[in-house]
């Protein structure tokens, strides 16, 4: 199984242009994905630098034909047309998709920090070893006590999960809206975290749980022990770090820890302000 994730800047590459063909252009030319996991996917949101009010998940969608294709919306607000302007991620498949949410993170009021609503999108999808759950997310940037907060949530979630993974269904909830569909412990989240490697919002997020529920690994270090992460923004010039950073990551529960093959990040684009970053899995 191989995962992609990149945050892709509304298609917004570092020349200031739009231009979603560059995105699935530099998509197709990193590999054969299974899933692909973007941040940053607008819909009528003309208001973007450089957007025209592209439908952005349906350009997107129809240049990766024969993946399933699920949005989930963080921000749903409305436009100055009568119409709805939408800004969240998106994940895509090619491998069977089972039960998916969309579950909006917590945003605490803060008044002195910018901040927007935030959005964890997660599918079960069924690999060649087995089901596991793929978690897709964009944490809040200018807020620590946010990001700490969101990442409390996505634990949470987590751990729900795993309680859900030990159900055993009822004979009368088959086939009916009550039924209860696989949901495995096993999970790999990824997306723009939007903390450094060193930041304690790492250690937070990869710190263990109490109760059995499979904890988090960093599939960079898994497959680099003591190696620094090597970075993900700031590699070519922008203007919101002053040096190459790692802002995006793929973690991964211990169980898939072992599967790890390879962990690479594009550092040649210029398509968007991040690199993208993929694994493998066997």
């Amino acid at each position: 199984m191989k995962l992609l994730s990149w945050n892709i800047q509304w298609g917004r590459g570092l020349d200031g242009r739009v231009d979603l063909a560059r995105i699935l252009g530099t998509l197709h030319g990193l590999g054969d994905f299974d899933v692909i996991c973007l941040q940053e996917v607008a819909v009528n949101f003309p208001d973007l630098p450089g957007s025209c009010g592209e439908d952005q998940f349906a350009e997107l969608s129809a240049g990766l034909p024969g993946y399933t294709g699920i949005y989930g919306a963080a921000t749903d607000v409305p436009d100055s047309r009568g119409g709805r302007s939408q800004f969240g991620n998106a994940l895509f498949s090619r491998l069977p998709v089972g039960q998916v949410w969309r579950h909006p993170l917590p945003w605490p009021a803060e008044p002195d920090a910018p901040s927007m609503q935030r959005v964890l999108v997660e599918a079960v999808v069924t690999a060649g070893f087995g089901p596991l759950r793929v978690l897709t997310t964009h944490l809040e940037y200018f807020s620590q006590r946010q990001r700490q907060i969101q990442i409390d949530a996505i634990r949470r979630l987590h751990v729900e999960a795993c309680a859900m993974s030990a159900r055993s269904p009822l004979a009368e909830e088959q086939d009916s809206a009550f039924e209860v569909f696989p949901r495995p412990a096993e999970a790999l989240l990824c997306g723009d975290m939007n903390f450094r490697a060193s930041a304690p919002e790492r250690s937070q997020l990869l710190a263990p749980f109490v109760g059995g529920a499979p904890g988090f690994r960093d599939a960079w270090s898994v497959l680099h022990p003591n190696m620094p992460h090597a970075p993900t923004v700031g590699i070519h010039p922008v203007g919101f770090v002053d040096q190459p950073e790692c802002f995006d990551f793929v973690f991964v529960t211990e169980g898939l820890a072992s599967r790890l093959q390879a962990h690479g990040i594009d550092a040649a684009t210029e398509a968007s302000d991040h690199q993208p970053v993929w694994v493998e899995l066997a």
